[in-house]
């Protein structure tokens, strides 16, 4: 049987955004590898707007493929929100697990890689590369992922999280509609 999330290629971001509404509630998963630095910023910036525009109806979590759980956020990650009035410091890191890909509607992840761990978890009709699902992309085999800033200076992860945020808005637009349901 062929894998769900690739094609010729390569992975497939064919997730849309009509997921499975459990309960009322829309629920969005941000996936990077330790859940210290990129999904739990992408979590974060989600919630802040989601909060801003008074959006309900919405879960927003983040998980780690090779977390450590419980692993408090990376101190650049915690920098980089701080610096736009987002308080990470209480993040801890959770492990990705089929337990966390079948509570998510939608999947969005920060590399191939862990996209590529979704689908192995059974996620990956469910499952996007975060760029390409933001830009509304058929594959991910010309997009790059977010590069993991762990270990950087601040200024990188100023620039992933200006990333993130570009996306997570590009992101919301498409999510929209499940907003006024």
């Amino acid at each position: 049987m062929s894998d769900p999330t690739t094609d010729g290629d390569g992975p497939r971001t064919d997730a849309t955004p009509e997921g499975r509404r459990q309960g009322g509630t829309y629920r969005l998963l941000f996936v990077c590898s330790g859940n210290t630095c990129r999904s739990p910023m992408a979590e974060a910036i989600t919630r802040d707007i989601l909060r801003t525009r008074g959006w309900e109806g919405f879960e927003v979590r983040s998980a780690g493929a090779g977390a450590f759980p419980g692993s408090p956020p990376s101190g650049g990650a915690v920098r980089a929100a701080a610096a736009r009035g987002i308080d990470l410091a209480d993040h801890r890191a959770t492990l990705l697990t089929r337990r966390e890909v079948e509570w998510a509607d939608l999947i969005l992840t920060m590399s191939r890689s862990h996209l590529m761990r979704v689908s192995d978890l059974g996620g990956g009709g469910r499952a996007a590369l975060l760029p390409a699902y933001a830009e509304g992309r058929e594959t991910a085999a010309e997009t790059e992922g977010i590069p993991d800033p762990v270990g950087s200076s601040d200024r990188e992860y100023d620039k992933t999280y200006e990333r993130l945020e570009e996306l997570v808005e590009k992101v919301l637009l498409r999510l929209e509609p499940e907003a006024r349901r």
